[in-house]
């Protein structure tokens, strides 16, 4: 059979469409952080780190709570077709709505954009799980996802260059519409292949022993609504802010209802779905390490890392327009320490001064332009390419490794992959601890090589983890909770996400920056001697059930 045969025609429109929605979506997160921290006057909000990192955790987290619900209504009632499409729409309804620079439409962006995501996210993956059931395909649905999984990094990759296009030239809302007509041409690719997976679109019977729709939505997604609502009234803040309270106590009743599902299956069901919810459980902290992309690498990226343009790039970044220019001039700026802090006086209000923009902080004066005179620096979205660049060059590699083990018999178990994905993402944190120690705790400016080689690690962690667990969920699942189960994955990758921005709050409380990231590397290190304590149990029950 030739390598195109191995997998269903219908991968290739999902791959397509997978990856403009993942345009849209990292697009859209890769400048997340930069919009609000962005000073009002040139069209941000001028947060500081530890609140725009606050909002970063909590949106990215209910970004994958949601498919909690998406996944049960595709499962129960609408299909997974039908909630692809309304999924899609809303996404590019919020990510347009976002270029209109006004508090309450963004966070109605934000809130249509959460609730789109749980739509699309678990139900295509379900629906590219399900094409992979018919018996010509079986054996090769671990790299149907890998593929699948490259889809999603191709977007992530061209995106960023984008946003800096557009932003760099026409402004924040022009690269928040690019991310939004990016999301409707996936919806429709999407539709244009319908004919490929419409078999595989099929609703699943409901046992006796499940619990109706109609009581999960009181019993369940409306307590959510209203103990996250509670956790934000709270008086004081339990865990950091009042986002993350309403989020953890939102949490409660989903993860109950899971654990429900566990206690009511039969005797064939509950070995599967335990050794799922152990998985969910371990790479909880993959997600907390991981997407710290978006907040403190991010803020390495902008304060710390050496962004001139060499000469001899130079004039490729200029046809292109992909460079970004501060000018070595004083402007009213905010005061800020050693570590980029802003300074703030006795009522708490940020001191401002005439200084030169915080690119110059820890540049030596000898690299400084003549005064009023730009230096053009490489936008700092653009290393949020790296990781999916990473991905595009290294996923061929990984599933011809594991193509090569299968065939002399010796290709590693799911649950094996994802503990060596654990393992080898551990190392990465270590790689910046390096990049601190090298540049004197960023007193210096740091090579970009630290950040492209950190992020090269932890994408062959990435690599092992995310697409197995994709997989996994479609192995083990009960066919009647497929999506279900699917929205489950994204469920920890949720609680991954909102404990990233926790531990991203932390930033500017270590002086030392090297701490930061060893805590970092020894989460990791933790989550995979606990995976690794279990894993023999797992792989017994993947060999009775798979």
């Amino acid at each position: 059979m030739s390598e195109h045969k191995k997998h269903p025609t219908g991968l290739y429109y999902l791959f397509f469409a997978e990856m403009w929605e993942r345009f849209g979506y990292y697009l859209m997160i890769g400048i997340f952080t930069l919009y609000l921290k962005e000073s009002v006057d040139k069209g941000g909000y001028g947060m500081d780190n530890k609140e725009s990192a606050d909002i970063y955790g909590t949106f990215i987290a209910f970004v994958f709570l949601t498919p909690f619900i998406g996944g049960l209504l595709a499962d129960r009632k609408l299909g997974y077709r039908l909630s692809i499409t309304i999924g899609g729409l809303l996404m590019g309804s919020g990510y347009c709505l976002l270029a209109v620079h006004n508090s309450t439409v963004f966070y109605i962006a934000l809130f249509l954009i959460i609730i789109g995501n749980g739509f699309f996210k678990p139900n295509i993956s379900t629906l590219l799980g399900n094409l992979y059931n018919d018996e010509r395909y079986k054996g090769y649905k671990d790299s149907g996802y890998n593929i699948f999984y490259m889809g999603i990094n191709i977007g992530a990759l061209i995106c960023n260059f984008i946003a800096a296009f557009m932003r760099n030239n026409y402004g924040w809302s022009f690269a928040f519409l690019s991310a939004g007509i990016g999301m409707f041409i996936g919806i429709i690719i999407f539709r244009v292949g319908m004919k490929h997976y419409k078999h595989a679109d099929v609703i699943k019977p409901v046992k006796p022993e499940d619990t109706p729709l109609s009581k999960i939505i009181y019993q369940i997604l409306l307590p959510a609504i209203g103990a996250g609502i509670l956790g934000w009234m709270i008086p004081g803040n339990i865990i950091g802010s009042d986002s993350t309270d309403a989020f953890i106590c939102a949490c409660f009743p989903i993860v109950w209802f899971y654990w429900k599902i566990y206690a009511k299956a039969d005797v064939l069901e509950k070995k599967p779905i335990g050794a799922m919810y152990t998985i969910f459980i371990v790479v909880i902290v993959f997600w907390a390490v991981f997407k710290q992309n978006g907040t403190a690498l991010t803020t390495w990226a902008d304060n710390y890392t050496d962004r001139k343009i060499p000469e001899q790039v130079l004039p490729v970044f200029q046809t292109l327009k992909l460079s970004q220019n501060d000018t070595a001039k004083n402007y009213h700026l905010p005061v800020l320490d050693e570590q980029f802090r802003k300074v703030k006086d006795a009522k708490g209000e940020v001191i401002k001064c005439n200084d030169y923009p915080a690119y110059f902080k820890n540049l030596d004066k000898s690299q400084y332009p003549p005064e009023g005179q730009p230096v053009r620096l490489i936008s700092t979205e653009l290393f949020q390419s790296v990781n999916p660049g990473w991905v595009v060059a290294l996923t061929p590699l990984v599933v011809a490794f594991f193509a090569f083990l299968r065939r002399r018999k010796r290709e590693p178990s799911t649950p094996s992959k994802i503990t060596w994905g654990l393992f080898i993402s551990s190392l990465s944190p270590l790689i910046m601890v390096m990049a601190v120690w090298y540049c004197h705790n960023g007193m210096e400016k740091a090579s970009p090589l630290w950040l492209i080689a950190t992020y090269g690690v932890i994408t062959v962690g990435e690599l092992f983890l995310s697409p197995m667990g994709l997989s996994m969920v479609s192995k083990l699942s009960p066919a009647r909770l497929t999506a279900l189960m699917m929205g489950g994955w994204f469920l920890a990758t949720s609680i991954g996400n909102k404990l990233s921005g926790i531990l991203a709050t932390f930033w500017d409380k270590y002086d030392n920056k090297a701490l930061f990231f060893i805590v970092n590397s020894l989460l990791l290190g933790l989550a995979t001697l606990a995976l690794l304590l279990m894993l023999k149990r797992l792989n017994r029950v993947f060999k009775e059930y798979v």
